[in-house]
């Protein structure tokens, strides 16, 4: 047995063994991962978790069960802080929509994020629950905190008042563009750090700019 395998299940931190339920998730996600959800055996798994199969099943009913639980583990990543300011002035708007999108670039491109992801694509046919597991945890509940954000912000006077869901749709779009798509067929590198904030103060540049004009515009009506 190597050293590796000696101190598999272990935290090299502490040196505590994880729970089972952890050993297993990280154990499918790997395995997921380098051979696909249809290439990953439950005895694969079980091993490199390094519980038996009778234990496996008991925690995680199949592997949909798996699949579904490192989907929810890996979007805590891409969601960004859900407690935000009340906005009292353009300057607070911009500083916190400009942080609260880099957050969420960096989270979604996380490597172990973007192989969600691509594994929730995969099973989409066969499973469409996993998909709809993945949007609702990620995209929805970051979505959700936009609208909110945009909602108190007009109720402070900081936004015209408006649909604030198409606001959120708004600035979303203009936040991706086509960036995840291209990192999901791996025809782009991820953005820096540097990068992503540029991205996020471009995509808040731009919607306080269309929604003053139309504001002005309504105004001279």
């Amino acid at each position: 047995m190597t050293t590796r395998q000696k101190i598999a299940g272990r935290s090299r931190r502490t040196g505590v063994e994880r729970p089972a339920r952890q050993r297993v998730l990280a154990a499918a996600f790997a395995a997921f991962r380098d051979r696909g959800f249809a290439g990953a055996s439950t005895l694969e798994i079980a091993t490199r978790a390094k519980v038996s199969k009778r234990e496996l099943y008991a925690l995680f009913g199949d592997k949909h069960a798996m699949l579904a639980a490192c989907i929810v583990e890996r979007t805590k990543r891409m969601r960004a802080p859900l407690e935000l300011p009340t906005l009292r002035s353009r300057e607070e708007l911009v500083a916190t929509l400009t942080a609260f999108g880099t957050v969420i670039l960096t989270g979604v491109c996380d490597p172990d994020v973007l192989a969600v992801y691509r594994l929730a694509i995969a099973e989409s046919e066969r499973s469409p629950a996993i998909a709809r597991t993945l949007d609702s945890a990620g995209r929805q509940t970051n979505r959700a905190a936009v609208v909110k954000l945009l909602s108190d912000a007009q109720n402070h006077g900081v936004l015209p008042s408006g649909d604030a869901e198409a606001m959120a749709a708004v600035y979303f779009a203009s936040l991706w563009n086509d960036l995840l798509i291209r990192l999901l067929l791996r025809v782009t590198d991820v953005p820096t750090p540097k990068e992503a904030e540029q991205r996020a103060h471009a995509a808040t540049e731009l919607l306080l700019k269309l929604y003053s004009v139309t504001c002005q515009q309504r105004t001279k009506r």
